[in-house]
């Protein structure tokens, strides 16, 4: 679930309960942010007002990852696609080459946007069906490359990364973690570069959190727009433009909600506990629920996997996706390039929601089960 309404589990009436104070707050901010006498939509963002609820965003974005002092944060627009270019046009002048990590359709997209930039290496060939992270031994990385580039998470094939890849000494490794940002603990460090449109787990669409590691910022190519030049954004405080200001707002209101509940390590455990509920479930089925995501590389985020026998059966599945829509359990279809059936278990939906999930899988084997 987010909370822009994208892919998730619930009904609206039960994704109100998971983060009821959040939005009960922001609809009344709506109408009037704190004592300022008018909506949080209308407070300038050259105001106080809204400095301190940018700072307060940027601080514990700060606590939750321990960010270290060395690197900014800066809240920037254009989504997760954005840094596709953003990336690449702050990067890649350092050698004028990158290494792309391609484990599914995201980085694979950010890889073909990079190539506009410069000599891009594909580390791991393109696929038709991505299953899997291969082995690092199977890679060859440039100890020459400006940067190297992965997703941590992808959506569409359910495919993550359960550890941060090596990479060759002085070369910045950059993470796309817009799919799974705060459902774990991170080592900063050990990145040049993190992004992460907001919508999946720590907002609503619109911003997008990027952490960059100082010493990267100041060399962008002669092209880059100013937009996207880290080193502008962070020197004006993500103010050079109007920003996006009431997504930024809900972001602080989240983060402060995932703080309030535990932490990343919190959220880590309720997401183990909700992704291995249903990869219980799949792999119990005696095969009438599938995936051919390896277990080793199978996202705690978003499980992907088929219905009515190995590869799938069509009508099986529509009607799994009916029924399920009739007990609330919303937007479950697989994307349309793999078909079958896709549940997120992002951090704004409970555990208690994916028992839902869980317990009509099991009643639907048993009723249209051979």
């Amino acid at each position: 679930m987010s909370l822009s309404g994208g892919r998730c589990l619930q009904s609206w009436k039960s994704s109100l309960t998971c983060l009821f104070k959040v939005l009960r707050g922001l609809q009344e901010e709506l109408l009037c942010h704190k004592d300022t006498h008018v909506s949080v939509l209308e407070v300038s963002h050259r105001s106080k007002d809204f400095g301190d609820i940018i700072q307060a965003a940027e601080k514990t974005v700060r606590e939750l990852l321990n960010v270290p002092s060395n690197y900014r944060v800066v809240f920037m627009q254009g989504g997760g696609t954005g840094q596709f270019a953003a990336v690449p046009l702050n990067l890649m002048a350092r050698t004028g080459k990158a290494d792309y990590i391609v484990t599914g359709s995201w980085s694979a997209k950010a890889a073909k946007e990079a190539a506009k930039y410069g000599q891009v290496s594909e580390v791991v060939p393109r696929s038709e069906r991505y299953t899997g992270v291969p082995p690092a031994s199977t890679w060859t990385l440039d100890p020459q490359a400006s940067y190297v580039y992965y997703c941590a998470n992808e959506t569409v094939e359910g495919v993550e990364f359960q550890s941060v890849p090596e990479v060759p000494e002085g070369v910045p490794l950059v993470c796309d973690m817009s799919s799974n940002f705060f459902t774990r603990p991170v080592d900063v460090s050990k990145f040049g570069v993190i992004y992460g449109g907001a919508q999946k787990n720590i907002g609503c669409a619109g911003v997008t959190l990027v952490i960059i590691r100082e010493d990267l910022l100041g060399s962008p190519l002669p092209i880059c727009p100013i937009v996207f030049d880290y080193a502008v954004m962070d020197k004006n405080k993500s103010l050079y433009n109007t920003p996006p200001t009431f997504a930024i707002h809900v972001m602080g209101e989240v983060l402060g909600w995932v703080r309030k509940e535990g932490g990343v390590q919190e959220m880590e455990r309720r997401c183990l506990e909700k992704s291995s509920m249903i990869y219980s479930i799949v792999d119990s089925s005696g095969g009438f629920y599938s995936t051919v995501v390896e277990p080793g590389s199978r996202s705690r985020v978003n499980v992907v996997f088929r219905v009515g026998g190995k590869g799938g059966d069509e009508q099986v599945e529509k009607t799994f996706l009916d029924e399920a829509g009739k007990l609330g359990l919303l937007s479950l279809k697989g994307h349309r390039s793999v078909g079958g059936v896709r549940a997120s278990l992002y951090n704004a939906l409970s555990v208690k929601d994916a028992r839902r999930l869980a317990d009509f899988m099991v009643s639907f084997k048993e009723q249209h089960g051979a």
